[in-house]
């Protein structure tokens, strides 16, 4: 009996982001209702624990049980992993030869860190509205500027001693002009406009 009423349980799940799916910060005064959630089967556990935050678990337990806690899956095996590799290539080489039919370079397509770095500089850069897409219109978007802005210094971060000179001055220029620029329009935006002044005329 206990059985059947735990399979009709309803969990409600409340929405706690902070952006919507369009990524808009949420209005935190709206209240959301409650999203129910389809009853659990038979088949599965229901969860009678409530999760915690990952610096709560123990390092010591397993990470088959850590991942499992959050419902985690598994990672694929070696195996599959090579699989995985293997097919991507043989697509990927594909690709190339394709390209070279074309007249074209499938040097062109090769990801180098510089390209990449390159990249996130010009979208933190569109997101400034210091640059725009041919026919297209500047617009400002803050918060996704200093997103990637903020990826660009994780990224400095991470690869500390993993790069090149080369590759270390580029990244340290990209960051370097992007957080003056951050800050100008950041600065900019907050200035209030001025009045016009008087205009002022002869008579003639």
């Amino acid at each position: 009996m206990a059985q059947k009423r735990r399979e009709e349980t309803e969990f409600k799940v409340s929405d706690k982001r902070l952006f919507t799916s369009e990524g808009e910060l949420r209005d935190p005064s709206e209240e959301q209702a409650p999203q129910p959630v389809a009853a659990t089967t038979a088949t599965t556990a229901v969860p009678t624990t409530v999760l915690t935050p990952a610096s709560t678990i123990p390092e010591t337990m397993p990470s088959a049980a850590r991942a499992a806690e959050f419902n985690i899956p598994e990672p694929p095996s070696a195996s599959e992993q090579q699989a995985q590799h293997d097919a991507y290539q043989q697509s990927s080489r594909d690709l190339d030869a394709r390209v070279e039919r074309n007249g074209h370079s499938a040097k062109e397509l090769e990801m180098s860190f510089e390209r990449f770095m390159a990249s996130l500089y010009m979208t933190a850069m569109m997101q400034l509205g210091l640059m725009h897409e041919q026919d297209g219109q500047p617009g400002v978007d803050l918060i996704s500027a200093r997103q990637t802005i903020d990826t660009l210094g994780m990224i400095a971060e991470k690869t500390k001693g993993n790069l090149t000179p080369k590759e270390q001055g580029f990244l340290q220029n990209c960051l370097y002009e992007l957080r003056m620029a951050y800050v100008e329009v950041t600065n900019a935006l907050a200035r209030p406009p001025q009045a016009p002044g008087p205009i002022t005329g002869t008579n003639g």
